[in-house]
């Protein structure tokens, strides 16, 4: 008779299948593509019903695979900030946000379908919310949003967040570029997602401190 215990486990165990077989058709077809048939046949499971069963809508799903990684994350992220304590240069809040996406990907082997995933989830209207909500909700995140106004309280709130945006499209879309990549054998500018973060680092300090546009910031120009 099987047990309590073991129907868990044998549940657990589908739900991981799904969630990889997910993660990975969605990173490299986009998540409209992609049907539940398709999951549940690439996770080996028979019953085509079974990602509606354990995750239901796919917007769940998603969240999902968000979650899954955002707990590996957020423990990256203030192992980092814990290094850098109270730091007045922004540099040091950039490496924190950078440095805990990519050491995650990198201790995550190659290949690895996650930032290609989070490209996909981003420019798709009906699910980018989820990604930033989840973000949002993260308290490691939102001390490096505070450490960073702390060291550049000049900003207009407006170029802040828009420099925030473009922080996060660079981080997102530039590790996707450096999985696929990976992922496809193809030569890579930098060596490692060391020094992959190294080159982003530089990319988005750069960002943030640029100078604003004199009255810029006050137009609304649609």
């Amino acid at each position: 008779m099987v047990t309590v215990a073991v129907r868990a486990e044998r549940a657990n165990a589908t739900r991981e299948q799904i969630l990889e077989a997910a993660e990975r058709l969605f990173a490299e077809h986009g998540v409209s593509a992609v049907s539940n048939r398709q999951i549940s046949e690439t996770a080996g499971q028979g019953n085509n019903a079974a990602v509606g069963y354990h995750f239901g809508t796919k917007a769940d799903l998603v969240r999902a695979i968000v979650r899954k990684h955002a707990g590996r994350v957020e423990i990256l992220r203030a192992n980092l900030l814990a290094e850098i304590g109270d730091s007045a240069e922004a540099r040091d809040w950039v490496g924190c946000m950078v440095r805990s996406l990519t050491d995650h990907l990198a201790v995550l082997g190659s290949p690895t379908w996650y930032a290609r995933f989070a490209a996909q989830v981003m420019v798709d209207p009906a699910l980018r919310d989820i990604v930033i909500d989840e973000a949002l909700t993260s308290p490691t995140l939102q001390r490096i949003l505070d450490g960073m106004n702390h060291c550049l309280p000049e900003l207009p709130a407006e170029v802040r967040a828009e420099r925030y945006d473009m922080a996060r499209q660079l981080m997102v879309h530039m590790c996707a570029e450096r999985e696929r990549a990976l992922a496809e054998g193809r030569p890579t500018p930098r060596p490692s997602w060391h020094a992959a973060a190294n080159g982003l680092i530089d990319a988005i300090v750069a960002v943030w401190l640029a100078p604003v546009t004199p009255g810029q910031a006050e137009r609304n120009v649609s």
